[in-house]
C-alpha cells in the first residue's frame, strides 16, 4: 500500500504521548423507542468517558445498542435521558461544526462518481472547501488511504476493501476531530479485514483522529483499540471497559504475544458474563 502521503494529507495533529482530555462523554444516557408494543429502553444508564486521540471499541452482542450509542455520539438518534457531550458541545451541534465524521458498515458511495468525485461530494455539499481546492484535497486524501492511483475508478470497479478506504477518505474531508465507525470491516473477507486493521492503525496514527469503532470481533477490538467498552443486553448496558494497551507498534506478531492473549481472553470472559442469563438484573 503507498501510504506516502506528505504532511498536509494528514488532516490532523499528531498523537500525544501525554494523558489525553475526555472527547466524547456521557452520564446516565438513556435512549427509548416507541414501537407498537410500546416503549423500549434500547440504551440504558450509559456512563462512557472517551479520550481524544484515543482508539475506543465498543463490542456485545447483537441487540445490545452498540450502533444506536454511536448514533447518539453522531447526532442521529436523540438521548431521551441523561447528558452526552462530543467535543464539550452536544452532539448536533458537533456536527454542525463538522467536528464529526462516520463510516457506516457499507461504504455507500455514489455508482455514478468516481472515486476522487465520491471524496469530493461532501466538501461541495457542504461548501466547507473552495471550490477549486476540492479536487486537490481530495487527492491528498485518495493518497492518504493509498488509493490516489484509483481516482477515475467507479465504485464498480473496486473492491470492498478499497470502497470502504474511499468511504474514510470521504469522511475526512471535512476534518473531523472524531471518527465514528459502525463495523466497517463487517461485509469483508477475513484476509482483507486485517488488511484494513493495519490500514486503519495507520491513518489512525498519522491524523490523530479520535476513533470510536463499534465490532463484532473480540480479536479486532483487542488489536486496534487502546480501550474496549462491552456491552450487555436486557438492559442494553456498560458492562466495563478494558484497557488493553499493546504495545507500538502492532504487527503479525502481535497475535501470538502473551499480552494479546490475555487480553483476548478478559474480553472473552466480560462479553459472556454480560450475557449470561440473570445478568441484566
Amino acid at each position: 500500500m503507498d501510504m506516502q502521503a506528505n504532511a498536509s494529507a494528514g488532516p490532523g495533529p499528531a498523537r500525544e504521548a501525554a494523558p489525553l482530555a475526555a472527547q466524547i462523554r456521557a452520564r446516565g444516557l438513556n435512549v427509548d423507542f416507541d414501537t407498537r408494543a410500546g416503549c423500549v429502553r434500547v440504551l440504558s444508564d450509559i456512563d462512557i468517558e472517551i479520550a481524544k486521540g484515543s482508539f475506543t471499541s465498543i463490542i456485545g452482542p447483537s441487540g445490545c445498542g452498540k450502533s444506536t450509542l454511536l448514533k447518539v455520539f453522531a447526532g442521529l438518534v436523540p438521548p431521551t435521558g441523561g447528558e452526552v457531550s462530543v467535543a464539550g458541545v452536544p452532539p448536533g451541534e458537533a456536527v454542525r461544526q463538522r467536528r464529526v465524521g462516520m463510516v457506516f458498515q457499507e461504504a455507500a458511495l455514489m455508482p455514478w462518481k468516481t472515486a476522487l468525485e465520491n471524496v469530493c461530494s461532501l466538501m461541495a455539499l457542504v461548501d466547507a472547501v473552495p471550490r477549486e481546492r476540492q479536487r486537490d484535497r481530495a487527492l491528498e486524501l485518495l493518497r492518504l488511504v493509498g488509493l490516489e492511483y484509483a481516482a477515475d475508478r467507479y465504485p464498480a470497479q473496486l473492491s470492498g476493501g478499497m470502497r470502504q478506504r474511499v468511504s474514510i477518505a470521504r469522511a475526512l474531508a471535512l476534518d473531523p476531530e472524531v471518527l465514528m465507525m459502525d463495523e466497517p470491516f463487517g461485509a469483508l473477507d477475513a484476509i482483507t479485514r486485517e488488511h484494513m486493521s493495519d490500514f486503519l492503525l495507520e491513518i489512525w496514527q498519522r491524523t490523530g483522529k479520535t476513533v470510536v469503532f463499534v465490532t463484532h470481533s473480540i480479536d479486532e477490538a483487542v488489536y486496534l483499540s487502546d480501550s474496549v467498552y462491552v456491552m450487555a443486553t436486557n438492559p442494553a448496558r456498560i458492562v466495563q471497559k478494558l484497557d488493553i494497551g499493546l504495545p507500538q507498534p502492532k504487527n503479525e506478531a502481535t497475535f501470538s504475544s502473551p499480552m494479546f492473549h490475555q487480553k483476548s481472553f478478559q474480553l472473552r470472559q466480560l462479553l459472556k458474563a454480560g450475557h449470561a442469563p440473570g445478568s441484566g438484573k
